[in-house]
């Protein structure tokens, strides 16, 4: 690892470390930073506990693990794909964990507990993603075939959610609408304990594999010749991806773009190499999930925006600009 992405990556992590101590802090009742340090290392008067417990910690926690895990499953589609336009919601995994978690809330609310719905969700992601995978399937995946076999699919699926938000009550089509925005209002320990596992065994496993992305950055020809198994890496990669997406998704919901702007920031920040890559899409992912619900939560209190409006807000433009950058790749 280059010096200059090692600082980076020390820079990037000390901000997410503040930046569980300032979402921590600040709301509307204003908690002194020393007094949460000490109520997580339980050395505190804990007068505050609830709230930095209950309330804060486990939804600043599920926002930056969240982050993370669409940083990481946006970069590994960008150098599946080699395309700069490749994210989880725009080939369609988000969309199948969508479609899956708005018939969840519209079929089974009331007779299957709510707490399975991140399982339907993941299993979603995993059925549109093997779809996509069987489509694309010529004598091997080309990166072009499963963009367009999933920006299709992505589209059928989003068809299929706004049919069952049309058919459902207002108060599930309320519930479902807030969960396709993309919220981490209400995260629970039980949210965290259920993405961490998944998210401290997949990152580190892509970083393992960076090497094979890297050569496939020359093309499949060039990469088989070197030696490397091309399918069945990319095979493993992307079910990496997408279950770091699935289980993002099922957490935190639809939150947009994400995947894609993480990766582009830090390819300026430390170039191609797809190791620093990696954790810097995480870390930078992270931060972009926390301070969208941040703001969220703050600014416009006593309201409660969801996250994915500003991440919205901030992507669509992007993606626009990128695809104007990149017209004649096109």
């Amino acid at each position: 690892m280059e010096r200059k992405s090692l600082l980076v990556i020390i820079v990037l992590f000390f901000l997410s470390i503040l930046a569980v101590i300032a979402g921590t802090s600040l709301g509307n009742t204003v908690i002194p930073p020393l007094e949460v340090v000490q109520s997580i290392l339980k050395i505190g008067s804990g007068e505050h506990d609830f709230v930095i417990h209950t309330l804060r910690l486990p939804r600043v926690l599920v926002a930056l693990l969240v982050g993370a895990a669409l940083g990481v499953s946006g970069a590994i589609l960008q150098g599946i794909i080699r395309n700069p336009l490749a994210s989880p919601d725009i080939i369609g995994i988000t969309g199948g964990a969508s479609v899956a978690a708005v018939a969840f809330v519209t079929f089974l609310t009331g007779t299957v507990s709510i707490s399975f719905m991140p399982f339907a969700a993941i299993i979603g992601a995993m059925i549109v993603s093997v779809t996509i995978y069987l489509l694309a399937w010529k004598n091997g995946v080309s990166p072009i075939r499963l963009v367009l076999v999933g920006i299709g699919l992505s589209a059928i699926m989003g068809a299929g959610t706004t049919f069952m938000l049309v058919m459902s009550p207002y108060f599930t089509a309320g519930k479902a609408y807030i969960w396709l925005t993309g919220s981490v209002y209400g995260s629970t320990w039980e949210d965290v304990f259920l993405i961490l596992p998944v998210t401290a065994i997949a990152i580190p496993c892509v970083v393992i594999l960076a090497r094979n992305l890297n050569l496939q950055e020359f093309g499949d020809e060039v990469a088989t010749g070197l030696g490397a198994a091309v399918q069945r890496q990319r095979l493993v990669l992307l079910a990496l991806s997408v279950l770091l997406a699935g289980v993002a998704v099922s957490i935190g919901g639809a939150i947009g773009f994400v995947g894609l702007i993480a990766p582009h920031i830090a390819r300026k920040l430390v170039g191609r190499p797809f190791g620093s890559l990696v954790v810097v899409s995480a870390l930078i992912g992270s931060m972009l999930v926390f301070v969208a619900d941040w703001i969220g939560r703050t600014a416009f209190y006593p309201l409660d925006i969801p996250a994915g409006i500003f991440t919205a807000g901030v992507g669509a433009p992007f993606f626009l600009y990128l695809l104007f950058k990149n017209r004649n790749q096109l």
